[in-house]
């Protein structure tokens, strides 16, 4: 196996994986013009391209971070409450003001940021699953928000609206945020130590533990990560809302539903093994059914009828993986093999 083969085995669900969800998306995309088109609309026309690609840029930096914790082995529940609380203090602290608004970003990233600290540090060195640290954590700030903010609040400047509004030809600039950070993520995932460590930890904390590596930093820093990510997500739907809202994070469902499109994406929820790049064919697969749903006028609760669906299918598909990796351990040549004789080697999964 050449090492390049091997890097891509390590560090994405596999090229296969990759392909399938972007083939199942490009289906989607077949059957949501074919059904948009009954309904007298043009699924292709620019603004309902440009409408698809603005609803992926919030879930898909709220995935492309949950996409980091789960490659640790954990998860993050607590994002929409962040999500929440970024819009809140962002909002906040701009007050109307343009002159606020680097404070504020800057605010709004350093407190994700420390939330994100404490879930990694929970989890990496009170030993305290991913589920219920970030359960924990995601509870305390929605106390905090439902405690102190009953409904909207702050403003953001018109300079900072005009955000979500800006475009770079037909694409949106929050989608080129989005597609910018999952190009640094995945840079760092491929690129760099503690990127690899991240895998390692992943596929097996004891085993790294055993190859020497510090196994708290990859888990910390995937959680530090997730929360900055979740933090961003809010400040544009601060810049689209214009104010800072304590529900919209959970509204949104941005939890499962980011576990969800990693899951459909590629990587292992025991985590170990996927990529960003899967992570947003998964977004753009919910996007393009969300759209293709509005434009139907499905009832709301319809929609989360299918959007429990997907997620059920998500999670069978990675149960089905599961078990089709884990009988590679004992191949027939190891089991067959002379006593006291070494077993060959074993590909890493």
């Amino acid at each position: 196996m050449s090492a390049a083969t091997a890097r891509r085995r390590i560090l994405g669900a596999g090229p296969s994986s990759t392909v399938i969800v972007y083939l199942v998306l490009l289906a989607v995309v077949v059957v949501g013009a074919i059904l948009t088109a009954t309904a007298d609309r043009n699924f292709f026309s620019g603004g309902n391209v440009a409408a698809i690609l603005t609803a992926t840029s919030i879930l898909g930096l709220v995935a492309i971070g949950q996409t980091l914790v789960i490659l640790v082995g954990s998860l993050d529940l607590s994002v929409p409450y962040v999500v929440s609380l970024a819009s809140i203090i962002g909002g906040t602290t701009m007050a109307g003001e343009a002159s606020n608004i680097l404070p504020a970003v800057l605010l709004t990233l350093a407190v994700s940021a420390a939330i994100g600290l404490v879930s990694g540090l929970v989890v990496s060195q009170l030993h305290v699953h991913g589920f219920i640290a970030t359960l924990g954590v995601g509870l305390i700030v929605s106390g905090y928000l439902g405690t102190n903010y009953q409904g909207s609040s702050g403003s953001a400047p018109k300079a900072f609206r005009a955000l979500d509004e800006a475009k770079v030809g037909p694409v949106p600039v929050s989608v080129l945020i989005m597609l910018g950070l999952a190009a640094l993520v995945l840079l760092l995932l491929s690129r760099t130590r503690i990127g690899h460590h991240m895998y390692a930890v992943g596929g097996s904390p004891d085993v790294a533990r055993l190859s020497g590596l510090r196994t708290s930093p990859p888990v910390i820093l995937a959680h530090v990560l997730c929360s900055v990510m979740a933090g961003v997500a809010g400040l544009l739907l601060l810049s689209r809302l214009s104010v800072g809202s304590p529900t919209i994070g959970s509204q949104g469902g941005y939890d499962l539903l980011s576990i969800a499109a990693v899951v459909l994406g590629g990587t292992l929820l025991a985590g170990g093994r996927g990529g960003v790049v899967g992570t947003l064919g998964g977004v753009a697969i919910f996007a393009v059914m969300d759209n293709t749903m509005g434009a139907l006028e499905v009832n709301p609760f319809l929609k989360d009828v299918v959007r429990g669906v997907i997620i059920i299918a998500a999670v069978a598909v990675y149960a089905r993986r599961n078990l089709q990796v884990r009988p590679a351990r004992f191949d027939r040549s190891v089991a067959d093999a002379p006593a006291g004789s070494t077993p060959p080697a074993q590909e890493v999964r």
